[in-house]
């Protein structure tokens, strides 16, 4: 039996990408998961779930709204007698814009999304989590460690929230509760789209992800893996720790590899 046998967890972020995996995951393991999104497609990952024999329910809200937020988590662990896990995963990227075509109201939604959502995540889980000594993964970025993998705002917010859950796991001595972050790199989601349909539509693919070493993009799943890891017993002794997930990106400052003896 799985260790996420009945267990209750909350997905953020789940209409697509990386919380749509992870929501897949935590379900195939017995979890009973509530996965939430602004976007009606959440409903549908919910009912996919279902189809497969997993437990899931949906909630369309926006995770920057405090009341709703408080109100998801609440209504979670009403409804499943438990909360074990949040993935805090809910993020817009925000477009190319450089720091100087940036509005200022541009930066202040993408920061409500970005760090406010899992901030509203920490404050309202934590308190609900600490019975079964559960858990909570943001998702960050590469983007938050470095300049070059994003936009200003974007990065701006995930360094926040890399951040954030240093700052959560000292405000939560001696509860028990764990809180971490994942840091993606280049991983193909509705967010990175773009990219890999442009690079497809040129014949170019090959070169997506070329600058870390793995020389690839990565995929939702191997996210949600990593996700389920510092969610589990295995990483009991883990917090308020970065897990970057990147191909090795984040090791070296980028470079071409042209002209390099093979």
């Amino acid at each position: 039996m799985s260790e996420f046998e009945d267990a209750g967890v909350v997905v953020t972020g789940a209409a697509s990408g990386i919380g749509r995996a992870t929501a897949r995951l935590f379900a195939h393991h017995g979890a009973h998961v509530t996965v939430a999104d602004i976007h009606p497609d959440v409903v549908e990952v919910a009912a996919d779930i279902r189809a497969q024999g997993g437990r899931a329910e949906s909630a369309q809200l926006d995770t920057g709204d405090e009341a709703a937020v408080e109100h998801l988590m609440r209504g979670a662990a009403e409804r499943f007698g438990r909360l074990d896990f949040v993935h805090a995963n809910a993020g817009v990227s925000g477009g190319g814009r450089g720091l100087f075509e940036q509005s200022a109201e541009d930066w202040a939604d993408l920061l409500r999304t970005n760090l406010t959502g899992p901030f509203l995540a920490i404050k309202y889980a934590a308190p609900l989590l600490q019975s079964q000594r559960g858990s909570i993964v943001c998702t960050a970025s590469v983007a938050g460690l470095q300049a070059g993998a994003g936009g200003p705002a974007y990065s701006a917010s995930k360094a926040g929230v890399i951040s954030l859950v240093k700052l959560a796991a000292q405000q939560l001595s001696g509860t028990g509760v764990r809180v971490n972050a994942v840091c993606p790199g280049l991983i193909e989601t509705g967010m990175t789209q773009a990219i890999y349909d442009g690079a497809r539509a040129v014949g170019k693919q090959d070169r997506i992800g070329q600058l870390n070493p793995l020389q690839r993009g990565g995929e939702p799943d191997e996210i949600a893996s990593a996700v389920m890891f510092l969610a589990s017993r295995a990483a009991s002794y883990v917090n308020g720790h970065a897990l970057v997930v990147d191909g090795g990106l984040s090791t070296s400052m980028p470079v071409s590899r042209a002209g390099r003896q093979s």
